[in-house]
C-alpha cells in the first residue's frame, strides 16, 4: 500500500500580497476577508481553516499550470504569517476530514486517470489504493461542494 503526504501551497507565494491595500487588490482580482465563521475558510498554506476573526486573502490561485487540456485555475483562500503545512506521510488535517472531497489523479502526462468523491475520513484509503497504480503521479485534492483546490498528493 502505498503512502501518501499532502503538499501545501508555499507561503511566499502570498505573503506580499498582504500588504497590499484594497483598491491593489481588487485591480488583481483579489479580496481581503474577515472571517466570520467556524469552519468556513481553509486556507491553502497552513492547510487549516482560518479563526473567526482573521483576515484572509481571496484570489485566483493556477493549482495545475500543466501544458495539457486540464490546465486550471480557481479560487483559493490563504492566511496572513502561517507556515507551509508539513503533514505526516498517511495523515489529513482536520480542515479536510469535516469536508466532502473530490479527488483527481493525474498521470506523468498531466491528465486525470482517475476521480472520486469521498467524505474527509475516507480519503486516506483513496489516497492509498491510488497511488499504488503505477500509472498515477500525483492527485489533487478539492473540496467536492465549492470545487476548490485544497492541496496535492504525492507519494511518501
Amino acid at each position: 500500500m502505498a503512502s501518501f503526504a499532502l503538499r501545501a501551497l508555499r507561503s511566499e507565494l502570498f505573503a506580499p500580497l498582504f500588504d497590499l491595500d484594497d483598491v491593489a487588490l481588487g485591480a488583481r482580482n483579489m479580496e481581503r476577508i474577515l472571517v466570520e465563521g467556524a469552519h468556513s475558510h481553509p486556507c491553502r498554506v497552513s492547510l487549516a481553516d482560518a479563526a473567526i476573526g482573521e483576515q484572509v486573502l481571496l484570489l485566483s490561485h493556477t493549482h495545475q499550470p500543466a501544458n495539457s487540456p486540464y490546465h486550471a485555475s480557481g479560487p483559493i483562500f490563504v492566511r496572513r504569517g502561517v507556515a507551509q503545512a508539513v503533514c505526516m506521510p498517511d495523515t489529513l488535517p482536520d480542515a479536510l476530514l469535516r469536508r466532502l472531497m473530490s479527488l483527481r489523479a493525474y498521470d506523468a502526462g498531466d491528465r486525470i486517470i482517475a476521480a472520486e468523491v469521498r467524505d474527509g475520513p475516507e480519503v486516506a484509503a483513496w489516497l492509498h489504493r491510488t497511488l499504488d497504480d503505477a500509472n498515477v503521479a500525483y492527485v489533487h485534492v478539492h473540496f467536492a461542494r465549492y470545487g476548490c483546490y485544497f492541496c496535492r498528493a504525492d507519494r511518501a
